[in-house]
């Protein structure tokens, strides 16, 4: 008996412990207020040979997805560019102010565009090499009818750029075990484009010529402190 109230003993001290260790290591701190965003300054109008362009919006979300989103998201940007050849860009970027969680995933081409109606079809990782060092990004088609939607997009977590998947979750993992709760954005970069290897091409164009408008600190919020 008394060899088992000390095992009782023990289990009770170890699930105090894991408990207090809970409470320790919950995130506080929140780098969004510490850092404040607003999308519609950091994301400029007009660069080099790009300018606003009205006459073709990003694909809307119907209003019971738009609830979500307005209650996921601090903020959503969606614009579209042209350049002076005529060819049309898409950028969305979506903010969120606590990047434990997966809030983001909402706001992913595979759930967003499927929940308009539009074939996503899964595409590949691939390594954009800018001259701050190579973003992974991810590549994806959408499609609905006669559109046809090649996507880029990436994802960042505080300072880091990640993926979906188990490195957002360690990068998750890291800014937890430091007590800070960390931003993050999805930025979604598409045109309508049959030709899928062209329209990949003009993307990376247009984010590579966007990093090279932005300055440091607002570089490493769109794209994280990425490395060659």
């Amino acid at each position: 008996m008394r060899q088992l109230s000390n095992v009782h003993l023990i289990l009770g001290a170890v699930m105090v412990l894991a408990a207090l260790a809970a409470v320790a290591l919950t995130p506080t701190r929140k780098l969004a207020q510490e850092q404040l965003v607003s999308l519609e300054v950091l994301i400029p109008q007009s660069f080099a040979d790009w300018q606003l362009d009205p006459g073709i919006a990003p694909v809307t979300v119907s209003p019971d997805v738009q609830a979500k989103l307005d209650k996921i998201y601090n903020q959503v940007l969606s614009r579209t560019y042209v350049n002076s050849s005529g060819e049309r860009i898409m950028l969305s970027v979506a903010y969120g102010g606590n990047q434990i969680g997966e809030s983001l995933q909402v706001h992913r081409p595979e759930y967003c565009y499927a929940a308009q109606g539009f074939q996503v079809i899964s595409g590949m990782v691939d390594a954009l090499a800018t001259r701050f060092g190579n973003l992974s990004v991810r590549r994806v088609v959408a499609i609905k009818g006669q559109r046809h939607e090649p996507i880029t997009y990436w994802l960042t977590v505080g300072d880091k750029a990640t993926l979906p998947g188990w490195r957002r979750k360690l990068v998750q993992i890291g800014y937890g075990l430091t007590g800070r709760i960390p931003d993050g954005m999805l930025v979604r970069i598409s045109s309508i484009s049959t030709d899928t290897d062209a329209a990949y091409k003009a993307q990376d164009q247009f984010i590579k010529t966007l990093l090279d408008r932005l300055e440091g600190e607002d570089r490493v919020k769109v794209i994280g402190a990425i490395g060659p």
